[in-house]
């Protein structure tokens, strides 16, 4: 059963703490994968395939015949959705394109800056236990819209060795180019060192396990990575007007993820609060993941019981969860008071879900906290800017002084020499 804090009892830790037990031995375990992949490429991925997923592919690669099947195969109405979906995050992402800028006052001095894409990024999508086409199209459409060259994607494949149809047309849809039967740790190295199959990427970005996260964060530097993604999170701030019916189903929305997911529902009605205790217990065994979703609530869930909402939006900043959910009946009134969320869902019809699959906004969002400082994945991720600056012989004249000057304080007198030696006779 959840736990019920009362905000007066209780310590800020009890509050903030996220008691996420991970396993011993992770990083050797991936240390040892990475370094097997560099070696011995597309071999050391098969070896893993078989040890990890039960098959080994011979072509590690997805051929066009087999994304044609999968699309052509498909329920027309779930590729209908996919095509909505793709349509939304396309229009909510290409927003986000920046131009370079460029100043030039006619006195010789030309600064700007000019925005690149990236060549070529992998895009990494879970398997194993869900199917995430939704991921696919987050991380491939923003980096379409970037200009992104070529995008490559890995996920694991299934007990026949084949990639699941959703998967496939998704990236059909988003325009992935190349698909690698490839998962885990070993499919992030193939990305970093790149292999016979795995042609080699400059940045890696979606959402893995604890051994994925490890190997990204591990590579950091040989390739550029977009974060580490923790367990999924959800905080849902309701007064005493909301359903509790409903605000049970959005927590075990993200409570079904896996079992280190988790749940918060912070309420300044203590009505509420034991009402969706008790709807939380009738609707779990109604899911087909409900020992996955109880091992989360029960490990990871609260249920905060704070003196007002204007309190509650302070326990939210603390927090600073993935998912925001704002459910009361005047949202905006709150929306400039909220500091710290990867994704703010607004009122009562917004429920997390509709972020992740359909709105347009991207769902590959900062956890664990991070969301103080971080920001969801964007068009952003998938550019690089460069500053360039010019100057005519007479302009640096006049500024040739004041460099030598500066130099000179900072003890670096060939900075200074390097601008006085083109005024010398």
């Amino acid at each position: 059963m959840i736990k019920i804090i009362n905000i007066d009892n209780a310590e800020k830790s009890e509050i903030l703490t996220r008691d996420i037990k991970l396993e011993s031995g992770v990083e050797e375990t991936v240390a040892a994968i990475i370094k097997n992949v560099k070696e011995n490429g597309d071999a050391a991925l098969r070896e893993y395939s078989l040890k990890f997923d039960g098959v080994c592919p011979e072509n590690l690669r997805v051929t066009k015949e087999e994304i044609d099947a999968a699309y052509n195969g498909e329920d027309k109405e779930f590729i209908e959705t996919l095509e909505l979906a793709e349509k939304n995050i396309r229009a909510f992402h290409e927003n986000q394109l920046r131009k370079g800028f460029e100043i030039n006052k006619g006195d010789g001095i030309i600064a700007g800056q000019k925005i690149t894409p990236i060549e070529k990024v992998g895009i990494y999508v879970p398997g194993g236990t869900a199917s995430y086409p939704s991921t696919v199209l987050m991380n491939a459409v923003p980096a379409k819209i970037a200009g992104v060259k070529e995008i490559i994607m890995v996920t694991p494949p299934d007990k026949q060795g084949n990639i699941p149809p959703a998967i496939l047309c998704a990236a059909k849809i988003a325009g992935v180019d190349t698909i690698i039967k490839t998962g885990g740790a070993q499919a992030v190295a193939a990305l970093a060192y790149g292999t016979e199959s795995v042609p080699k990427a400059d940045k890696i970005v979606g959402p893995g396990n604890v051994f994925v996260a490890t190997a990204k964060r591990m590579l950091y530097g040989l390739v550029d990575i977009d974060m580490i993604a923790g367990p999924s999170e959800i905080l849902v701030l309701a007064d005493g007007t909301c359903n509790p019916r409903f605000v049970a189903a959005d927590l075990l929305s993200q409570a079904e993820h896996d079992r280190l997911a988790s749940a918060v529902l912070v309420t300044d009605s203590e009505a509420l609060a034991y009402a969706v205790r008790d709807e939380l217990e009738r609707q779990l065994p109604l899911l087909p993941r409900e020992e996955i979703a109880r091992a989360s609530i029960e490990a990871n869930g609260k249920i905060i019981i704070a003196n007002n909402i204007e309190q509650g939006v302070e326990i939210a900043n603390e927090i600073a969860p993935e998912h925001l959910e704002v459910c009361v009946d005047e949202p905006f009134a709150l929306l400039d008071k909220i500091k710290n969320a990867g994704s703010i869902f607004l009122g009562k019809n917004a429920p997390e879900a509709l972020g992740d699959y359909l709105a347009g906004p991207n769902h590959t969002l900062p956890t664990s906290g991070t969301a103080k400082f971080s920001s969801p994945l964007s068009v952003d991720d998938f550019v690089k800017k460069s500053s360039y600056l010019y100057y005519s012989r007479e302009a640096l004249g006049k500024v040739s002084d004041k460099i030598v000057l500066f130099a000179g304080r900072e003890g670096l007198q060939a900075h200074g020499r390097s601008a006085a030696i083109r005024f010398e006779d």
